[in-house]
């Protein structure tokens, strides 16, 4: 599925743009959960940033 996006960006003309896949712990249980995001790739660093 993700290379279905990646393709679609590119043919789009969004080649400036990336997803980005983040590992959140869960405070409550412990757990890993996972946040995927398409964002532009002057933003990457804000989105790692972000809790």
């Amino acid at each position: 599925m993700a290379k279905k996006v990646v393709a679609t960006l590119k043919k789009e003309g969004g080649n400036e743009y990336v997803k980005v896949i983040k590992a959140v712990k869960s405070i409550k249980s412990g757990h890993y959960s996972f946040r995927e995001e398409i964002v532009h790739q002057d933003n990457i660093k804000d989105f790692f940033s972000k809790p």
